[in-house]
Formats: structure tokens, C-alpha cells, sequence
């Protein structure tokens, strides 16, 4: 985390944004808690050990010394204390802030206008939370599954996009953000403009994001590759892309988009892969029809409990 951000924050001197990035930063991990009240006791040091010039000849001079740093002391001890009660105090004001919740379910998806007038394509199973309405300095939102996002342009108050690894800042540009924690993927596409991409388990990654290009995490680690085919992100649009995707993983997007449980039972499918492109609105029942003619399998649909065999 940075020094200089913690001790704005000691300070009080943070914008709402940087709070939140301070309150995930320290509830990630014990090592981080441990770093943050270490650094406060850093920070008190500095702000308290300055010390005043002593005359020796003085003995009044020499114990009003002395009476300074007992009350240096004093209010260190007082500070040390106080500092659990201050973040407490500070994060359940942030908390506070009046917030909007969007989830969209299985098997569909949605648009959303935000208070600034930037638009969020929402795909399945994703979760948004946003302000109800956007301060003078910064624009936020958190985010639980994939959007495709198109912002307005405003330098005086970037936007922040929050997952569950990492942030994402911009000014205006046009971006995806893949990021379900439950399968631990995060991926983040830039179609126009500039993003800066930060860690939030490691402040020190950071990655300005080329147009054209996308950054995964994997194994804790930022990889850059350039994007050569846009049709997964068509998604938005109603349609679902595949290339060279494995029967496996297409079962997963199919359990999403149409709001099923597939259960494959065929062990001679796993290791196929696909490509090919589906409308989403022409339902299971054509896409496996349409995967049948590639792909040796029958299937059997339990109607009552909403589950699909791949036999």
C-alpha cells in the first residue's frame, strides 16, 4: 500500500474512493492489518518527535522539557488507542453512503444508465453496486461477474471500477470486465482509450492498459496479450462466441446464459473443443442441436429440476 495514501488517511485528508481502497486493502489479509496500524505508529512518531532545544543552564527550561515529551508520550499512547475507534468510525461512514444494487440472474442480461450517464452492459449472474449519485471528485462502482462498460468522459473525476482483485481507473473509455469470483477468473479488455489496472492485494502492480490488448490474473500475476477476435464480447448483443473453447468450458456459459445445471455423464467429450457462434435467444435445446452435428453426444433434460445430461 502507499505511504502516502496511508497517511492521508491517518490524517483524514481522503476522498471516498481512497477509503474504500485502504478499508479492502487492510480487510484483505492479517499481514495488512498488521501493516497498517504499524505504519500508524510510524506516522504517530513522525508527527509527535519534534523535539524542542534544551538550555542546559536553565533548570526551568529543563523541566518544561521534560513536561513536553511526557505529553508527547501522553497523546501517543492516546492516539494508539483511539486509532481502532477512528477506522471504525471511518469505515462505517463509508458504508453509509447511500448505494444502488443491480443483479442480473441466469440466462439474462441488462442495461444500465449510471448517475453520470455512463452505460454498463450487464451479463449473467453479475452483481453491480454504485452511488446512488456521484460526488464532485469520483466516480465508483463494484462489480461481481462480467460488464462491458462505456464511460463518460470527465478528467476531473475518473471512474473507478472495483472487483473482488483488483481496480480499474479511466477517464472515458470503452472496456469489458470478466471478474466471477466463484470461478476465480479476471480479465479486463480495452476497446478504446486508457485504463490503469491496480492489485488490491499489491498496490505495487500496476499496469496501464493498452487499446486492443487484455490483462488476466494468473497466479497473482498480471499477463498482457493482444486481443485478436472480439466476438466473445458480443455477449451484450445477445450473442454467445466460442473459439477452440472446450466442450467443458461451453457447458459453464451455457449453464449461465440459459439458467440450467449441465451434468456431463459423456467422458469422451471433455477434451473437444469448439467454435461457433449461438443467439442466445434461440434457447438450449437449438445450441446443443447445433453441437450435435460437431460433437458425438446425446443428452436427456429433467424438466422438474432444471438439469441437462450430456450422455
Amino acid at each position: 500500500m502507499d505511504k502516502d495514501l496511508l497517511y492521508n488517511f491517518y490524517k483524514g485528508k481522503v476522498s471516498i474512493e481512497e477509503g474504500q481502497r485502504v478499508k479492502a486493502w487492510v480487510e484483505a489479509s492479517d499481514e495488512n492489518e498488521r501493516a497498517f496500524y504499524r505504519e500508524r505508529k510510524i506516522f504517530d512518531a513522525l508527527m509527535l518527535n519534534n523535539p524542542l532545544p534544551v538550555k542546559k543552564t536553565s533548570f526551568f527550561n529543563f523541566t518544561h522539557y521534560k513536561k513536553i515529551e511526557w505529553l508527547k508520550i501522553a497523546m501517543a499512547v492516546i492516539l494508539t488507542f483511539l486509532l481502532s475507534y477512528f477506522y471504525q468510525e471511518y469505515k462505517a461512514g463509508l458504508d453509509s453512503v447511500a448505494m444502488s444494487t443491480i443483479s442480473v440472474p441466469e440466462g439474462q442480461r441488462t442495461n444500465v444508465t449510471l448517475p453520470d450517464g455512463s452505460n454498463v452492459w450487464l451479463n449473467a449472474c453479475t452483481t453491480i453496486q454504485y452511488p446512488t449519485s456521484f460526488n464532485s471528485r469520483e466516480r465508483f462502482v463494484i462489480l461481481k461477474g462480467e460488464a462491458y462498460f462505456d464511460v463518460k468522459k470527465n478528467k476531473s473525476r475518473p471512474f473507478i471500477v472495483h472487483t473482488d482483485a483488483y481496480s480499474i481507473e479511466v477517464l472515458g473509455t470503452k472496456f469489458n470486465v470478466d471478474a466471477y469470483p466463484e470461478t476465480e477468473k479476471f480479465e479486463t479488455t480495452l476497446m478504446h482509450g486508457s485504463v490503469k489496472v491496480t492489485l488490491k492485494a499489491d498496490s505495487s502492480q500496476t499496469v496501464i492498459l493498452k487499446p486492443d490488448h487484455k490483462l488476466s490474473l494468473e497466479k497473482g500475476r498480471f499477463v498482457m496479450t493482444k486481443v485478436e477476435d472480439y466476438n466473445p464480447y458480443r455477449w451484450k448483443e445477445g450473442l454467445i462466441c466460442f473459439s477452440d473453447e472446450s466442450f467443458p468450458n461451453i457447458m459453464k456459459d451455457f449453464e449461465k446464459y440459459y439458467g440450467v445445471k449441465i451434468v456431463i455423464e459423456n467422458k469422451n467429450v471433455l477434451q473437444i473443443n469448439f467454435t461457433g457462434k449461438f443467439r442466445q435467444t434461440d434457447g438450449i435445446d437449438y445450441a446443443l442441436r447445433i453441437l450435435q452435428k460437431n460433437i458425438d453426444f446425446q443428452y436427456e433434460k429433467d424438466n422438474e429440476k432444471q438439469i441437462i445430461y450430456i450422455k
